[in-house]
């Protein structure tokens, strides 16, 4: 069995991924009175915003008695992204939190956009992502 050591640290957090209801509003708010740029739109439901060094993601949710009951009090984050400089080091970062018996959520993927990344739990139940995302990551 391999031994995994913890690879180089993570650049900082600048991406973020909200659950929002108001979603027309929301996008016009960080686009046009924030000025936040459009970077990727896969689909009506979801955009992809940036200010030039972070990306911020909205997703649309539907309003209805259990979404209601879980907002009611709480947050829309849907998870938090720690950017990697490079490819590989989404998978050493994967093998050492596996290792760590840090719950996976998902095994690592490459996205259309060129990014690479895989979902896993904080302590207290918070989806995070370890992401290489080409227009935020240094390496390669």
């Amino acid at each position: 069995m391999a031994i995994f050591t913890r690879p180089n640290k993570t650049t900082g957090l600048r991406h973020l991924a909200l659950n929002v209801i108001n979603f027309d509003s929301s996008v016009d708010f960080y686009t046009r009175l924030l000025g936040m740029e459009i970077e990727w739109q896969p689909d009506a439901d979801n955009f992809y915003l940036t200010s030039g060094n972070d990306n911020l993601a909205l997703h649309r949710i539907e309003v209805n008695d259990e979404i209601t009951k879980q907002r009611s009090g709480a947050q829309s984050l849907d998870h938090l992204g720690l950017i990697i400089d490079t490819r590989e080091d989404v998978v050493n970062w994967f093998n050492y939190l596996k290792q760590e018996n840090v719950e996976m959520l998902t095994e690592v993927k490459d996205h259309r956009d060129g990014a690479r990344s895989f979902y896993c739990k904080d302590p207290d139940d918070n989806a995070v992502q370890i992401i290489y995302h080409p227009p935020l990551s240094l390496g390669e």
